[in-house]
């Protein structure tokens, strides 16, 4: 294990359960699911709340689902009080200037989802996380990790923690995944997002999905008075306004609109990791491995982890996690590539797009299974015979 740093003596703090290093969404869900195992928990984080980033502020029905199995039972009652907005089903648009754009829409087969701003979210998740004891070391960057008989020293640019576990949730660029040595990673895809908020009532409940020759467009309702729209390319856009230049559709939409805040950009990859345990450290989130933001299941991957890291955690027993973690990730990981190849070629796109529009029950068949309603295997003949022509 590569590890910074000496083993500190006397240090004066009784261990924690678990200590997790990374407090945005797939951290404070480890830690809520964690401690309603009756683990001590704490989280440690470089940053103060809120804790804002670029994202495309969908929630779908199986990231609310996800949410109520580590404890959010009372979920309805607890967005009643925030400002969100009902999502009823997802809608692809062809935006192009050069033909008739096809259209093609599914509504969600059950509940619907929520769109709601990140900072909302975690605020919600940090109130969670604190009436179940969580401990929190804001503005605290953390130097380097020891072990010793019984679990890890973490040594902040404040102070010495010591825990029996050590969960990364420290993002994609993870320093505890460096010094446990659990870099080793492939690469399927790497594209740059840029998020900016417009106010202005939401013209759907449906989240829509814009496709060009530069990109997609994400558009989620957020509150009855504005949507958050995530531009997703292979080329970084210089400004919102340089993204709408490629979705004539949409900057229609928005004309009477006007930006809420500034832009915020970054990075949407595509990354598997060899392994995500080792010893007494895992990792988790975006730390743990990615798929591409194409599709929108950042949110239920983090929060299906943190339940199954959490069940590993109260087993004494990573391996468990780390073979949960491959199942959780395998389904949004081949829908990730589908995808991906409607936006690397104008030609399968515009051949799919047109098939879903002429066929709508495929689009809705696609739409359940890509949220865990049905299963991959039951995706019919015919449909695999509609969507290669």
């Amino acid at each position: 294990m590569n590890i910074g740093g000496n083993i500190a003596r006397n240090v004066a703090r009784p261990a924690s359960d678990v200590l997790i290093v990374g407090g945005g969404p797939a951290g404070l869900a480890c830690a809520i699911a964690s401690a309603r195992q009756g683990l001590h928990v704490e989280v440690i984080d470089a940053m103060k709340p809120p804790i804002d980033k670029a994202c495309g502020e969908g929630l779908m029905p199986d990231s609310l689902q996800a949410l109520a199995a580590i404890g959010f039972t009372d979920l309805d009652r607890t967005l009643r009080q925030t400002e969100n907005h009902l999502l009823r089903g997802i809608r692809f648009l062809g935006d192009t200037s050069h033909s008739q754009p096809a259209t093609t829409e599914a509504a969600f087969p059950q509940a619907p989802g929520r769109g709601i701003r990140r900072t909302v979210l975690h605020q919600i998740l940090l109130d969670r996380a604190a009436s179940l004891g969580v401990r929190f070391h804001w503005e605290n960057s953390v130097q380097s990790i020891a072990p010793t008989a019984d679990g890890t020293l973490v040594h902040s640019n404040r102070q010495t923690l010591r825990a029996r576990y050590l969960i990364g949730a420290d993002g994609p660029r993870s320093r505890v995944a460096a010094w446990a040595g659990l870099t080793e990673a492939s690469i399927q895809s790497r594209r740059i997002g840029l998020r900016q908020h417009y106010t202005i009532a939401p013209w759907t409940d449906f989240v829509e999905v814009y496709w060009s020759n530069a990109g997609q467009a994400y558009v989620t309702p957020n509150s009855s008075s504005e949507v958050c729209v995530a531009f997703i390319a292979n080329k970084k856009f210089s400004s919102s306004e340089a993204a709408l230049a490629h979705f004539p559709t949409l900057r229609r939409q928005l004309t009477a609109s006007q930006p809420n805040g500034p832009a915020r950009g970054s990075i949407s990859l595509g990354r598997k990791l060899r392994r995500v345990a080792h010893r007494n450290i895992a990792l988790i989130g975006d730390a743990s491995g990615s798929v591409d933001a194409i599709t929108g299941e950042g949110m239920a991957l983090c929060f299906r982890q943190a339940a199954a890291l959490s069940n590993a955690l109260r087993a004494n027993d990573l391996n468990l996690y780390q073979q949960a973690h491959r199942r959780i990730q395998r389904l949004p990981r081949t829908m990730s590539r589908s995808l991906l190849l409607m936006d690397r070629s104008p030609l399968i796109r515009d051949s799919v797009l047109r098939t879903f529009e002429r066929t709508p029950w495929l689009f809705e068949r696609l739409l359940q299974m890509h949220i865990g309603h049905s299963p991959l295997q039951s995706f019919p003949t015919e449909g695999l015979h509609a969507l290669t022509g």
